[in-house]
């Protein structure tokens, strides 16, 4: 186990950082889904960007986890990466 997931592990200990780390999960999966599709594809965030009309700064944004898209910009990225968005509850 690398000293990274070691921290984590013991971090994950902490109920408060716990329940902290579990309410970001959404997000994180969120950015790591669209970086994801657009690297599949070799396509940098400036193709995307022209593809879906949206400024390569605001991609940036939402890869880096600065800024969360709602679901009307996700859906313009799914359809720029030529995918469908589905969402799901488990």
């Amino acid at each position: 186990m690398n000293d990274l997931k070691k921290y984590l592990k013991k971090q994950l200990e902490n109920p408060e950082f716990k329940a902290e780390y579990d309410n970001s999960r959404a997000e994180f999966e969120v950015v790591q889904a669209v970086i994801k599709a657009r690297m599949e594809l070799n396509m940098t965030q400036k193709e995307l960007a022209e593809k879906t009309g949206i400024r390569q700064s605001n991609i940036s944004r939402i890869e880096s986890g600065a800024s969360l898209p709602n679901l009307a910009t996700l859906e313009v990225i799914a359809r720029g990466l030529g995918k469908r968005l589905h969402i799901e509850f488990r």
